[in-house]
């Protein structure tokens, strides 16, 4: 393994895990109903620069674990590493939620309209958000765990 190859795949890594954060971070930000057509154009284009970079995350990350790293039997065989995987999945699930809501306005906003978020849906919404920021903070604590080597199963 090449070490200036393994950096800079972490340095890319590490670039969109922080673009995902710094993007739901706006989205908690940015959805304040009620919502103007240019509050909910921002939120459109926040999710979808959140959602190429959690699958940057996920592609990267793999990648690192398969070529770059110490190899994907040292990090299946890690606690701490399945359940950073297992949160990221349940955060990227809890995500379909508002990405969906937030497409579902592209309708009104071509036509010149507002969309209206109705209380419930944007409870729905918020609390989504709020565990996808719970689920990277789960991440963010086994991640130098599994670094470490803490969690080994075997």
């Amino acid at each position: 393994m090449n070490p200036l190859t393994a950096a800079l795949m972490a340095f890319l890594h590490h670039l969109a895990a922080f673009t995902v954060v710094s993007t739901l971070v706006a989205e908690v930000l940015s959805f304040k109903p009620p919502l103007t057509a240019l509050q909910a154009r921002r939120l459109q284009k926040i999710d979808m620069v959140f959602g190429i970079s959690a699958g940057l995350v996920l592609a990267i990350g793999l990648l690192r674990v398969v070529y770059f790293e110490k190899g994907a039997a040292y990090y299946f065989a890690n606690g701490f590493f399945l359940a950073k995987l297992t949160l990221f999945i349940v955060a990227a699930l809890i995500s379909i939620y508002p990405t969906m809501r937030f497409l579902s306005w592209s309708k009104t906003l071509k036509q010149g309209g507002t969309p209206t978020v109705e209380p419930d849906e944007a409870r729905r919404v918020r609390l989504c958000l709020m565990l996808e920021l719970t689920a990277i903070v789960g991440i963010l604590l086994c991640a130098p765990l599994m670094a470490r080597g803490i969690g080994m199963m075997r």
